[in-house]
């Protein structure tokens, strides 16, 4: 029992310094980035509304058929039920080019339900380019699991988002170029449908719709897209394809390639690719990851190669609550 509590002291211990240094970091470049407007163009800094863990943008988000967890939340609802979790998670994005940075908390639970229903909700707040076009987001979402057998899980969600733009447009202060002054452009409740197969062999497929009641906005765009996955021992490939047809002046592809590599018993690497039809670029992505019984910590950065150039850092610290032995059954994921 003493070697317990020191264990846990010192996860504790380690937590509370990541946090801290996580926080120091976040104030000392939203006090010091502030100078003048983006140059990119802000669709792309805002990433059609995507709140990325860091495990997703690792992998350039690709995990719509392979991931779980908070992941699943943001992503591909019918996941939670996948993998027997109770996890809750903060989530940090910095965008210096795009002069945006989100915050976030996600907490997911599959293993508390009698029903095998899983759970999960989520908070995120936004700031882009306060010195541009100066957009505020907030984004809270709910989204339940279940699995209609052991190879077929469904998933649906909901999402509340109020968005609000103060800055000047191209053509300065005017309402056909610039948001409202000290008001809401966007109050509006938007859901998500999931649905995952497993047949065997490692093998996974998903079909995921996002912000399926068809609001005609970039804020929340309608977006329909799936993925094939494959996982072999301790590695997985996921290849993704997503349809937005909103965002742009025409229907638009984004195309997606991503994989990871568990090395020993506690380290994830990951890697991916992505071609954005609408922004016309090219982007590469790295990440790495720490899993342990207790807790787990997430690391990814993009790059866009080719297009306007930006750079996102993404990264997520999460507690296994179900560690404490408070909950009925162990962590099932890696």
């Amino acid at each position: 029992m003493r070697y317990l509590s020191l264990r846990f002291a010192s996860v504790r211990g380690a937590s509370a310094s990541l946090a801290l240094a996580c926080a120091g970091a976040c104030f000392s470049w939203s006090t010091v980035v502030r100078a003048e407007p983006s140059s990119l163009p802000p669709e792309v800094g805002y990433n059609y509304n995507e709140i990325e863990t860091g495990r997703i943008a690792a992998k350039n988000g690709a995990d719509r058929a392979l991931g779980n967890s908070v992941s699943a939340l943001f992503q591909n609802p019918a996941n939670m039920a996948t993998s027997r979790v109770y996890h809750a998670a903060a989530l940090l994005q910095i965008w210096p080019e795009a002069s945006r940075q989100s915050y976030g908390v996600g907490a997911v639970d599959s293993v508390g339900s009698s029903s095998r229903v899983a759970g999960g909700l989520g908070a995120t707040w936004t700031r882009q380019d306060p010195d541009g076009v100066d957009r505020t987001a907030s984004d809270l979402r709910f989204a339940f699991a279940y699995p209609l057998s052991d190879k077929l899980f469904v998933g649906a969600g909901g999402r509340f988002m109020w968005l609000s733009e103060n800055g000047a447009g191209p053509l300065g202060p005017s309402y056909a170029s610039s948001g409202l002054d000290n008001d809401r452009i966007l109050k509006n409740f938007a859901f998500d449908l999931g649905l995952t197969l497993k047949p065997g062999g490692g093998f996974s497929f998903a079909l995921v719709g996002n912000n399926l009641n068809g609001a005609d906005t970039g804020y929340q765009p309608l977006t329909l897209g799936g993925g094939i996955g494959l996982v072999k021992d301790k590695f997985g490939i996921e290849a993704d394809l997503v349809g937005d047809l909103v965002t742009w002046d025409r229907t638009t592809l984004r195309a997606m390639l991503g994989s990871e590599l568990m090395l020993g018993e506690h380290a994830v690497v990951r890697g991916g690719y992505r071609f954005d039809d609408g922004a016309k670029s090219h982007s590469a992505s790295l990440g790495l990851g720490y899993i342990d019984k207790a807790f787990s910590a997430d690391f990814g950065v993009r790059r866009i190669l080719a297009g306007d150039p930006a750079t996102a850092v993404v990264l997520t610290f999460t507690y296994h609550v179900e560690s404490t032995g408070l909950t009925p059954t162990p962590n099932e994921t890696w």
